[in-house]
């Protein structure tokens, strides 16, 4: 993953090993110690390389985006295209982030395939197990992404079946993301970010927290609020789209994105 921009920015690649503590293109190309799936390392490795790739479509010529956004993690890099703060401080403050997250364990998260948000969060509600779940990623019409403690996920597939759920599937993560189990880091995370100064978007960011674009005296509040906050993929891009956005770009390894925006736009209405 982003073998190839390493050598070509090696300021960066610089400014991150000393930043993280070790080698960056290590991590990301050999993972020797098998950190990479832990979230404290997962999320400076994907920052980085997000990072680099957007340097590498401005300096090759791409126009500049209109709107940015980016979904979780990706939404520091949606930031830092909107140069909200540059590259050294947006990887000291992913790190620290990461490092808080990981703290957590002890739940997990699993991926609804087939059903509407509002009947899954009905499924949710109907019985004791799927209250203590909150939805993480609202993705698209057809996947949603909840995440609470492990009994209590592997307590509701069965009442997913019964609703007709396509899919039901647990996902490799190490900790609940994105609901209300992330509330303590992301009270320490938020004191963190007091230490930051911060410059307002120079082009709309679309938070995930809202899915609207980021009010600049805000940007903190909502920023931390996005550790415990669902994801809300699904309207920031319906955001998009009702305001005219007709090309969108994928930034960074994969295609994730691309394949749920093509989703939304076979069943919006």
């Amino acid at each position: 993953m982003g073998a190839a921009l390493f050598d070509r920015f090696p300021d960066w690649t610089a400014d991150a090993d000393r930043i993280l503590g070790y080698s960056i293109r290590e991590l990301c190309a050999d993972d020797p110690r098998g950190e990479l799936g832990l979230t404290q390392f997962t999320q400076p490795a994907l920052f980085v390389v997000n990072a680099l790739t957007f340097r590498a479509r401005q300096e090759d010529g791409h126009l500049a985006p209109d709107f940015v956004a980016g979904h979780s993690l990706g939404e520091y890099n949606a930031l830092l295209a909107a140069g909200v703060f540059d590259f050294a401080t947006a990887l000291v403050i992913v790190q620290r982030r990461g490092q808080l997250m990981g703290r957590v364990s002890g739940g997990g998260m699993a991926a609804v395939i087939g059903l509407e948000p509002a009947r899954i969060q009905d499924v949710l509600a109907a019985t004791e197990a799927g209250r203590r779940l909150d939805v993480a990623n609202f993705n698209s019409f057809d996947q949603t992404v909840i995440a609470g403690p492990t009994d209590d996920l592997a307590a509701v597939k069965a009442d997913f079946e019964a609703a007709g759920v396509r899919a039901y599937m647990p996902l490799k993560v190490s900790a609940p993301f994105h609901s209300r189990y992330m509330r303590e880091p992301q009270a320490e995370f938020a004191s963190f970010l007091d230490g930051f100064s911060w410059k307002a978007p120079a082009i709309p960011v679309v938070s995930n927290v809202t899915a609207r674009p980021y009010d600049p005296g805000a940007a903190r509040d909502t920023l931390a609020r996005q550790i415990g906050s669902s994801v809300r993929w699904l309207d920031s891009m319906l955001f998009l789209l009702d305001r005219g956005v007709e090309t969108f770009e994928e930034v960074g390894p994969g295609s994730v994105l691309t394949k749920l925006l093509a989703q939304i736009r076979k069943r919006r209405t």
